[in-house]
C-alpha cells in the first residue's frame, strides 16, 4: 500500500512539473524572449524548458516537453510569421512558394528529439560526472545543436530549391544562410542554452535527490 502511495506521489510531482515546464514555454512564446524574430527565421529561448525537464525527469518527459515546444513554434510560423515560416507551418506561404507536410517534420521532429537526446546524454555523462555540472552543460549544448543542426538540415533536405528562389530576398546562397545561423542564432542559443541549464537544473537536481522525486 505504501509503495502504491509513493508511486501516485511521484506520477503527480511529475505532472506537476511538466505542467509547470509547459506553462514556462507558453510564457516565453507570448512574449519577445520566447520566438525571437529575426527577420528570416525565429531565435529561441523554448529549448532550455524542454532540456531541464530532460534532465530533471527523463527523455520520455524530454520528448513531451519537445512536442509541446514544435508546437508552440507552428503556431508561432503561422500566425507571427517571418520569411522561412513556409518551412515550418503548411499554412502559411510567401509569393508561390508554400509550407507542405515536411514544414511540419521540420517544426516537430527536431524539437522531440531535443528532449529525448539531451535526456540520454545526461544519463550518460551523469554515470562518470558525480557533480552533475559536466552531465548538464553536455546535455544542452548537444540538445540545443540538435535543434538547430536538424532544423537547418531539414530546411537544406527539403526546401533548398525554395530557399534558392527567395536568395534575392535575404541571401546571395544558401550556404550562406546556414554558416549565418549557426554563427549568428545557433552558437549563441547552445551557449545560453548551457549556462541556463547549469544555472537552474544542478540545484534542482540537488533538490529533487532531497525530496526524494
Amino acid at each position: 500500500m505504501e509503495s502504491i502511495k509513493q508511486d501516485s506521489k511521484k506520477k503527480s510531482m511529475i505532472m506537476i512539473q511538466l505542467s509547470l515546464l509547459s506553462a514556462i514555454m507558453v510564457v516565453l512564446a507570448v512574449t519577445p524572449l520566447g520566438m525571437i524574430n529575426l527577420g528570416f527565421i525565429n531565435g529561441t529561448t523554448l529549448h532550455v524548458p524542454v532540456i531541464i525537464g530532460a534532465i530533471l525527469l527523463g527523455p520520455r518527459a524530454g520528448a513531451f516537453l519537445g512536442t509541446i515546444f514544435g508546437l508552440i513554434s507552428l503556431i508561432t510560423n503561422t500566425v507571427r510569421p517571418n520569411l522561412a515560416s513556409f518551412a515550418f507551418s503548411p499554412f502559411y506561404s510567401v509569393g508561390e512558394t508554400s509550407g507542405n507536410l515536411w514544414s511540419l517534420v521540420i517544426c516537430m521532429l527536431p524539437r522531440i528529439l531535443v528532449g529525448v537526446i539531451a535526456g540520454y546524454v545526461f544519463i550518460w555523462v551523469s554515470k562518470i560526472d558525480k557533480s552533475k555540472i559536466v552531465a548538464c552543460a553536455l546535455s544542452a549544448l548537444i540538445g540545443s545543436l540538435t535543434n538547430t543542426v536538424l532544423v537547418m538540415g531539414g530546411i537544406y533536405i527539403f526546401f533548398g530549391q525554395e530557399w534558392q528562389a527567395l536568395k534575392n530576398i535575404v541571401f546571395e546562397g544558401f550556404f550562406s544562410f546556414i554558416a549565418m545561423m549557426v554563427g549568428t542564432a545557433g552558437i549563441p542559443e547552445a551557449l545560453g542554452a548551457v549556462i541556463l541549464t547549469v544555472a537552474i537544473a544542478r540545484p534542482l537536481l540537488a533538490l529533487q535527490k532531497k525530496i526524494k522525486i
